[in-house]
Formats: structure tokens, sequence, C-alpha cells
């Protein structure tokens, strides 16, 4: 299982065949997943927010899931996440492929690295995103004809209440393209494991102060439920694509977490 997919807001279902679930034993608790099969590969599916989006942002056990699909031996994660835009550029129906983030975040837990057994480790993030799995589903998406911007800065904010105006106008200064509440810890801890980690942003309205409308939860799920088609095709297009060998530094990661295989527990 080197594939695995993060199915944020609004992706609770990858239409994968013969699905499974399997249970993962993880120091930080255990940890439910979907496998099914795509052209004959087993891929795993996460659902971030819980079986009937039954956890806030600030509630996820990042570091539960994480270590879970470093056990299960997965090495590429394409992630989904649901965003308001701060960039005029960007509008609603359209994709995001992230290059860089913006942490806003308050009381999270950011690190598998807290002295002890694990020690402590300075983590380098150049490139907190793998530039190859983003050269892939650029690609893939241009090849499809969908609307993809080839990066964009992701500021992540605490939730789940969603942001000021001011809030947005300071987002906005310091160079933050798309904002959003799940892109922190869930890519550090991705890249601390030494996996390859993308984030499909897909923009579902204008953030605060921009939209002249107040923002629902509701008009996040209509946006991504009228682009659910376009964001599976985009994910499962570029599965094939992914070489069986990294040609990217992800794996090399300094002081990556080293966890082997141990925990793994069958549903």
């Amino acid at each position: 299982m080197r594939i695995a997919i993060i199915g944020g807001t609004g992706v609770y279902d990858p239409g994968m065949l013969e699905m499974r679930e399997q249970r993962v034993e993880t120091p930080y608790g255990e940890i439910t997943v979907k496998v099914g099969l795509y052209k004959g590969e087993e891929v795993v599916f996460m659902n971030r927010h819980g079986e009937g989006h039954s956890l806030p942002p600030h509630r996820v056990n990042y570091r539960a899931n994480i270590w879970a699909l470093k056990v299960l031996g997965v090495e590429r994660v394409i992630a989904t996440a649901a965003v308001g835009s701060t960039n005029p550029d960007y509008k609603p129906g359209e994709f995001v492929i992230v290059h860089d983030f913006l942490d806003f975040t308050k009381t999270r837990v950011y690190t598998f690295f807290e002295g002890g057994e694990t020690g402590v480790v300075h983590t380098d993030f150049t490139q907190p995103y793998c530039p190859e799995l983003r050269g892939i589903l650029l690609k893939t998406a241009k090849d499809l004809g969908i609307k993809a911007h080839d990066g964009g800065v992701y500021a992540c904010t605490e939730g789940p209440r969603f942001e000021t105006p001011a809030e947005i106008r300071m987002i906005r200064q310091l160079g933050g393209d798309v904002v959003g509440m799940t892109a922190v810890p869930e890519v550090i801890l991705a890249h601390e494991a030494g996996l390859c980690y993308s984030t499909i942003a897909m923009v579902t309205n204008m953030a605060a102060g921009i939209s002249d409308a107040p923002l629902t939860h509701e008009e996040v799920l209509e946006v991504m439920d009228r682009n659910g088609r376009n964001l599976r095709e985009l994910i499962f297009q570029a599965i094939p694509r992914i070489p069986l060998e990294r040609g990217c530094r992800c794996s090399h990661t300094p002081g990556r977490l080293d966890i082997g295989t141990a925990g793994k527990k069958d549903a």
C-alpha cells in the first residue's frame, strides 16, 4: 500500500472497488482506514474528519493518522482540502496545487520529535510539499482540462470558526493565497515521517471581507459536491502516473521518523 488519499471536507467516499476497513494501533490511539483497489493496486483512504464529519480541524488526531500511514508502508500521500481564497486569481471551483504554507494555529501538537526516545530534530522545510507529486498532479490536471494553479501558499488557521476580515487582510499581506484549517500539522508530520505529501486545495469561496456574503459550511459542501467528480478524476488519473521509485528528496528528510512496520492490526 504505497499510496494514500487523505480526504478532507466533502471527500468521504473515494469510490474504489473491494473496500475494506483496516485498523492500525499507534502510540497516539487506534486509527481506522479504508483500503480499496484501483487498477489492481491497493490504495489507502483516510477520512480526516471521521465518519459524518465528526472531528473539527483542531481535534483531528494528526499524529496518529500519519503514524498509521507510515506503519502501512505508505510512501506517497495525496491530500484534499477545502479552502477559501485570498487571491483574486484563485476562484471558487478551481484547484490549487499548493507549494508552501503559513502557520497561524495555536493549540496543536506539531511534531513527533519531543525529546526522549525520539530525540530533538530540527527538520528542513525548504520544500514542504513533494515537488514530484506536485508535478504529476499539475500535468494530470492539464491533460484533463481541469483548472489547477501551479503553486500557492496555504495559510492554516486554528478554526473551527472562519477568519475575520482583518485576519484575511493580514494573510494577504504576508503572501497567503488560500486559507484553511487542516494543513498544519499534517504536512509537518508527513514531512517528518519521510512521506511524499501533496495537497489539492479546492477553492470553495472567497475569504471573509472579500466575499460580500457571510461564510457558511453549507456553501463549502455545495461547491465540493459540484466539483467532486473533477477532484476524483484528477486523483485517480494521477495515481497510475506515480512511479514505483521516488525521484525526490522526501524520503531522505534528515532525522526522519523511522517506526518500521510494528503496530499493524487488521480489521
